[in-house]
């Protein structure tokens, strides 16, 4: 089989380039939907991100009209017996988990429609673009099933009176919507949406890639604790920083009146 016949058979396409990796769902006849293979493909690329030294940006993205329209349900149909279901659903929220403890940034670029556990994965990024013509829904309540694991994402992100809106009535929202609600940063032109997306990308990319993991990891880290103690990790962790080899170059650029030169 041909690198390029390979790329076609996989259901994610992994690319890197400067620092950025771009892992691409690669299903557009299935809608990208998230079938164990694809749940499994995804996880195993993820698996490789997080010590490689040469990854300082994660992208997920996708071919075709959708980004994702969540778990395949022609799948769950053909398996419809809990252990199968238990794993499926297992290994798809240790896979959002894995976006989520990731030590780089990961950020979504979304087009066409999210829905469910798709809009899942959108929420479950650190950052999220879409096109203006991008739609979003977890619309299983229109099939007699509640969006349970796409909640925890999405009530993560969302505000929980628009997120129980978006639950119990399984309506999409558009882009402009999501951007105003706090489930993607903002909404482009379609046309615009990968040179968006590659811009933020490389800026983030050009950033102190210790300061990068360590500001991740503090983030997550405190966004869950009391206040209290939510300062006490991040004074902690700020310590770490400025003590390091790139925060002490920051330093030195700052008061030399220079751009910094990170390690």
């Amino acid at each position: 089989m041909t690198t390029a016949e390979t790329a076609l058979a996989s259901p994610v396409v992994r690319h890197d380039a400067d620092g950025i990796t771009t892992l691409t769902l690669n299903r557009p006849e299935a809608y990208n939907t998230l079938s164990s293979a694809t749940i499994a493909a995804l996880s195993a690329e993820l698996a490789t991100l997080g010590d490689d030294p040469a990854v300082r940006v994660v992208i997920i993205a996708s071919t075709g009209k959708a980004f994702s329209t969540g778990h395949d349900m022609k799948e769950m149909r053909t398996h419809h017996d809990e252990a199968f279901l238990s794993t499926l659903l297992g290994d798809c929220s240790r896979m959002m988990q894995m976006i989520v403890n990731l030590p780089q940034p990961v950020i979504a670029r979304v087009q066409g429609i999210a829905t469910a556990a798709g809009c899942q994965l959108v929420a479950s990024c650190d950052l999220a673009i879409a096109a203006h013509s991008a739609r979003f829904a977890t619309s299983g309540i229109n099939y007699g099933l509640f969006c349970a694991t796409p909640a925890v994402a999405l009530s993560r992100n969302v505000p929980r009176k628009h997120a129980m809106e978006m639950l119990l009535t399984g309506d999409f929202i558009d882009a402009e919507t999501a951007s105003r609600i706090g489930l993607i940063n903002r909404a482009v032109e379609d046309r615009r949406l990968e040179d968006e997306v590659l811009s933020l990308a490389r800026r983030i990319a050009s950033k102190s890639p210790y300061a990068l993991r360590l500001g991740k990891a503090s983030f997550q880290a405190q966004a869950n604790q009391p206040l209290d103690a939510a300062y006490r990790c991040a004074s902690a962790d700020l310590v770490r920083n400025i003590l390091a080899e790139d925060g002490l170059e920051g330093l030195n650029a700052f008061m030399e009146k220079r751009a910094p030169h990170f390690t």
